[in-house]
């Protein structure tokens, strides 16, 4: 028999009986459960992202007549032993309902088709308890006593304008499932064993029905079921045109994202001198994450020196030595997820070499060759081709590669490539890599519409043991990275406001360090 309870959703709880002991007299039960002022519940007022995630549900609605869709939240995951990692929602799941840092683990969003078409939409979580239980003191995954006030029912329901319910009326959900309904498998891989034992249960039960009449039927569930993993597209292809909601957002994002930049500019005198001053650096743009938005979008990269030729430097523990670049790749993440993703190579000195100075400007002479093509109707993968122009024809003019830059350029070619060998352009949003699961003809191929957001991030990487460069350019890693909108007429560069030219880069630090 189907279990009802909210219990049967939840992750089972961690022993911590080695090294502490809950109070479980009855005189400590009694006591309390006692002398709790009432609550008074405040209904909020919808949040204003709530009309456009309806807007959103609708139009995935629309590609799924008749079918029940099932996005769930996703869970907390372990770091180590009894600790978990901050909870951040599915971004499927935050972009359809509207709740971002404040959101629930375990919750789950249902789209339940109707008879008159079209989908009602109810979210389901694990409501507050009451103080007659033991969950608010006992329970350090969600007792109040532990992780702080939880929201009620009717309260995310106000918020949200959605229809909310408790938990444990999921169970209805799994047991109305059938080989129609569809769950996005990654944000709750635990739920969606469920679904998918309730899909065999379906299957098994259509077929000994069609058995008995003599009628044939058969139905196999696959392990990865396809028709899931169309689901997942299509949510992912869902965020590639951004509503004007969106768009706020990510503005707000990259203003959040520049005061960072001023605060590393600010404290490179102190970072300077230390030596894990990378280290200092990430930490100082943390803090702007934290105090302006909800964490950051991604690892900060503070790679000084030569480990700015790693694409990921993200250990972050090298010295910020003055002569030297630093190349600092960070984003602030709003509480809605939304998040920057900006690059900016400074001179830690506040002064670029002659050859420093040459490399920098030859990578933002092919940022604004990327940024130039953008515009609705170009395709997506000529931004990359842009920037990739420049970086061949300024390799070859320095005489890096063993062939011409139109040589470099042709397709079964691309020596240019050893010095930058990532693409220049990913979609950004509720993601860093934002619609990573949207088909190629939707994406690199993908034709430009107003709305879309996207970065342009060319850069050039001398390793320090390349013999294939001037023994100057060695250990040199230069990268420039905007966050790029494209308008009715063209393309916003929405971080334009951050210095970008070698001049204007000095400038700033002087400035800023004044």
């Amino acid at each position: 028999m189907a279990d009802t309870t909210a219990s049967a959703f939840l992750p089972a709880a961690r022993s911590n009986e080695n090294r502490s002991t809950t109070p479980g007299s009855t005189g400590f039960k009694s006591f309390i459960a006692s002398g709790w002022a009432e609550r008074t519940d405040v209904l909020p007022p919808a949040r204003e992202q709530a009309p456009f995630a309806a807007a959103r549900r609708a139009r995935i609605s629309a590609q799924y007549p008749g079918q029940r869709l099932i996005i769930p939240a996703g869970r907390l995951k372990q770091r180590s032993n009894d600790t978990d990692y901050a909870f951040r929602a599915h971004s499927a799941f935050a972009h359809l309902t509207g709740w971002g840092s404040d959101s629930e683990p375990g919750a789950v969003l249902v789209l339940e088709p109707t008879s008159a078409g079209g989908h009602v939409a109810t979210l389901y979580f694990q409501e507050r308890a009451g103080r007659d239980s033991d969950e608010f003191y006992a329970n350090p995954d969600i007792g109040e006593f532990w992780i702080g006030p939880r929201p009620s029912v009717a309260q995310v329901a106000s918020d949200l304008a959605l229809d909310v319910r408790g938990i444990a009326e999921l169970t209805a959900v799994l047991q109305a499932v059938d080989s129609e309904t569809l769950v996005l498998r990654e944000a709750d891989p635990t739920f969606t064993e469920r679904v998918d034992e309730a899909r065999l249960r379906f299957a098994a039960e259509r077929v000994l029905d069609n058995r008995a009449t003599d009628s044939p039927f058969s139905i196999e569930i696959n392990a990865a079921h396809e028709p899931d993993a169309v689901l997942a597209r299509d949510l992912s292809e869902l965020r590639l045109v951004k509503d004007a909601w969106e768009i706020a957002q990510m503005r707000l994002a990259v203003a959040a994202t520049a005061r960072g930049f001023d605060d590393v500019i600010a404290d490179l005198p102190r970072s300077s001198v230390h030596a894990r001053g990378e280290r200092l650096v990430e930490g100082v743009f943390n803090t702007r994450a934290r105090s302006d938005g909800n964490t950051v979008g991604y690892d900060t990269i503070a790679a000084s020196g030569p480990h700015a030729c790693i694409l990921h430097w993200t250990r972050n523990d090298g010295v910020v030595a003055p002569g030297d670049l630093i190349l600092i790749d960070a984003g602030v993440e709003l509480d809605s997820y939304y998040t920057a993703d900006i690059t900016r190579t400074l001179p830690v000195n506040g002064v670029y070499g002659e050859v420093q100075r040459l490399v920098y400007e030859t990578v933002r002479e092919a940022a604004d060759a990327a940024l130039a093509v953008v515009r609705p109707g170009a395709v997506f993968r000529d931004v990359h081709a842009a920037a990739m122009a420049v970086i061949a024809r300024r390799t070859a003019e320095w005489g890096m590669l063993p062939v011409t830059a139109e040589e470099a350029l042709q397709p079964e070619n691309g020596q240019h490539r050893r010095y930058m060998v990532h693409g220049t352009s990913h979609h950004l949003g509720i993601d860093v890599h934002d619609c990573a699961q949207a088909r190629r003809d939707m994406y690199m191929d993908g034709v430009l519409e107003p709305g879309m957001v996207f970065t342009i991030e060319p850069g050039l990487y001398f390793q320090p043991d390349d013999l294939t460069v001037p023994v100057e350019f060695r250990g040199i890693g230069v990268r420039i990275e905007d966050d790029i909108l494209v308008t009715q007429t063209g393309a916003e560069n929405l971080s334009a406001a951050i210095p970008r030219t070698a001049t204007e880069v000095e400038a700033w630090i002087a400035a800023t360090q004044r």
